[in-house]
């Protein structure tokens, strides 16, 4: 069983800062990409932020230049810092991994943590 905790979410004003956590736990035998995905009110989810597990980074044009995502192999855990943050942003914040339980086997992108919302005030 795999489990993805995520933390760090709240309330900020406009052109604040916060900084979401992801932890896996479980029967892991490694991670694929680990992401951030975001879904606002009325909105579909989007893609924010993938990160490989060699660290190569892409993230969505809408956040470039003041999100970084980054990670820790050996802990399992994704990081998304968030700076000026936009009223815009706000959305309930989902992270997602590609679990690789058995060696040989192909990642599993269907763990997902139970979401964390992030609500920036204008």
């Amino acid at each position: 069983q795999v489990q993805l905790v995520e933390s760090g979410g709240g309330l900020v004003q406009a052109g604040g800062s916060l900084r979401l956590s992801c932890a896996a736990s479980g029967s892991i035998f490694r991670i694929d990409n680990m992401a951030w995905y975001r879904q606002g009110p009325g909105k579909q989810r989007e893609l924010v932020a993938v990160v490989t597990s060699r660290g190569t980074t892409n993230y969505a044009d809408s956040v470039k230049g003041r999100f970084t995502i980054s990670r820790d192999n050996a802990k399992n855990t994704v990081w998304l810092q968030m700076t000026t943050l936009k009223p815009e942003d706000t959305a309930v914040y989902y992270c997602n991994a590609g679990v690789v339980v058995t060696p040989y086997r192909a990642p599993d992108y269907t763990y997902w943590g139970q979401g964390t919302q992030v609500t920036v005030s204008s």
